[in-house]
């Protein structure tokens, strides 16, 4: 159902707010810790106001630690589709799902919006994707809506099970008319959008007025909304900024009282003792004060009885309390001290290791859920089967993620390893080509067969070339 904006009545005096009107006063903590990450990520990580003439040197460690920490998590991420069975259905059926999911990846550059969505969610503590069926391009759409307008509701003791979402953006005045008709002028030139979905209904609010509601043409939620890092029974997750917060504001205001002492020092200051006037005193080469008698003057040193060390041994300290609380070691930055092995540098590096872990957990589930997303909706607009029966009642989507390693491997080592595995009966094929970054692996193997039996076509017309006639057989003699 379909209503014109400029008909609709207005709400009747005591009746409840409309939902859109009611989130202005939900999750505040939650959207004022959003914006106060964001700010600190940016540089902003001073608190209290700047006196005159202060020094403020800020040095964003969380912009460089979010970043690198993104990098090591979304290192080689993909993705296969597993058989149920040995049946040549079921292994057409996980080719064709293969397909599927890589040619919606590769239409919504999902490598560098899984980078990005991943930033943001170390950043505010939450990302979410949205999947959609785009009907002018006819393929399936997947973005990553900011979860500063995103709500949701959940039943009370499963956070796991979202029951409705409400995802609030602002258009543009012109754009709002593109996309809805005739809408009234904005005092701001901007009108705020609501979409509120369930498994059954779909709603669109515009400026606080209902717009549009019909059944939801997917039959599910398409968001799928997903923590940095949840605590226990919490739907909304933790930023990876509150733990690195005080750390980095220490190092700044050391670092800033270093750099003043070591200004002063190269300025220095004239002290003069017992005198109670004083004019034309120059701190340069060559220049003379006449002092009266009993008087005293010298320039002050900062940097006598080890002073400036100190400081420099405080903010090495609170360095490596920073890299501690942020899992981050200094060897992630490329600094070894000595040639580590292998294992010493694994060992090195296990803090960030198992943070990585952590995470991909995480995103794990959330891909896992929006590939079952995809597939939902493009057999619903293609009529194409990608899910295999599932036992009892019902389909399942079966895409796992691969992840590759996080340290660099030794590939040479690594194939002769799967080599052997896979002829000992041990990994099969698709398993070796997936732990070894293989995009395609049924279609490698496909294109390996063919060109197997090429090979071996020629072998036979060479062999069938070679066949010369002999010489003539004799005739058998009576023996005379």
């Amino acid at each position: 159902m379909t209503t014109s904006l400029l008909d609709l009545p207005l709400r009747p005096p005591g009746a409840a707010l409309p939902l859109p009107q009611q989130l202005a006063r939900l999750d505040a903590p939650r959207l004022r810790a959003y914006r106060d990450n964001l700010e600190f990520y940016q540089g902003r990580q001073w608190t209290e106001p700047q006196r005159r003439r202060e020094r403020r040197l800020t040095f964003n460690y969380a912009k460089t630690i979010i970043e690198k920490t993104a990098s090591y998590t979304m290192t080689g991420v993909s993705f296969v589709v597993d058989p149920e069975d040995g049946s040549e259905e079921s292994l057409e059926r996980a080719r064709r799902t293969e397909r599927a999911l890589r040619d919606v990846y590769e239409a919504n550059a999902l490598d560098q919006l899984d980078f990005d969505n991943e930033i943001d969610c170390s950043v505010l503590g939450d990302a979410a994707y949205k999947v959609t069926w785009d009907p002018a391009e006819r393929r399936v759409r997947v973005s990553a809506p900011d979860v500063q307008g995103l709500y949701a509701w959940w039943v009370a003791d499963d956070p796991s099970r979202v029951w409705r979402v409400a995802s609030r953006y602002t258009l543009g005045h012109e754009e709002a008319e593109a996309l809805y008709g005739r809408v009234p002028a904005s005092r701001r030139g901007e009108h705020t959008v609501v979409e509120v979905w369930t498994d059954a209904s779909f709603e669109l609010w515009l400026d606080g007025a209902l717009l549009e509601e019909r059944p939801n043409p997917y039959g599910l939620i398409p968001f799928v909304i997903y923590p940095n890092v949840r605590e226990p029974q919490q739907f909304w997750g933790v930023s990876d900024l509150p733990a690195i917060k005080e750390p980095l504001r220490e190092l700044n205001r050391a670092v800033s009282q270093l750099s003043m002492i070591l200004e002063l020092s190269g300025n220095p200051i004239a002290v003069l003792e017992n005198v109670t006037e004083a004019q034309d005193i120059a701190v340069q080469p060559g220049a003379v004060w006449e002092i009266p008698e009993k008087a005293r003057a010298y320039l002050l040193d900062l940097l006598q009885g080890g002073g400036v060390g100190l400081h420099v041994d405080f903010a090495n300290l609170v360095l490596r309390t920073l890299h501690d609380l942020a899992e981050v070691p200094r060897s992630a930055f490329g600094e070894n001290r000595q040639a580590l092995s292998g294992v010493a540098l694994q060992m090195e590096l296990d803090p960030l290791l198992k943070k990585v872990q952590r995470k991909r957990l995480i995103r794990g589930a959330a891909f896992r859920r929006r590939n079952e997303m995809v597939l939902r909706i493009l057999e619903q607009q293609t009529g194409e089967s990608f899910a295999a029966p599932a036992p009892g009642s019902g389909k399942a989507y079966r895409a796992r993620t691969v992840w590759a390693p996080v340290l660099p491997q030794d590939r040479s080592r690594l194939t002769e390893d799967e080599a052997r595995l896979v002829a000992a009966g041990i990994h099969s094929r698709r398993t070796a080509a997936g732990l070894l970054d293989v995009a395609d692996p049924d279609g490698e193997w496909q294109r390996w067969q063919e060109e197997e039996a090429g090979n071996q076509a020629v072998k036979q017309s060479g062999n069938q070339g070679d066949r010369r006639p002999g010489p003539p057989a004799k005739e058998p003699t009576d023996g005379r």
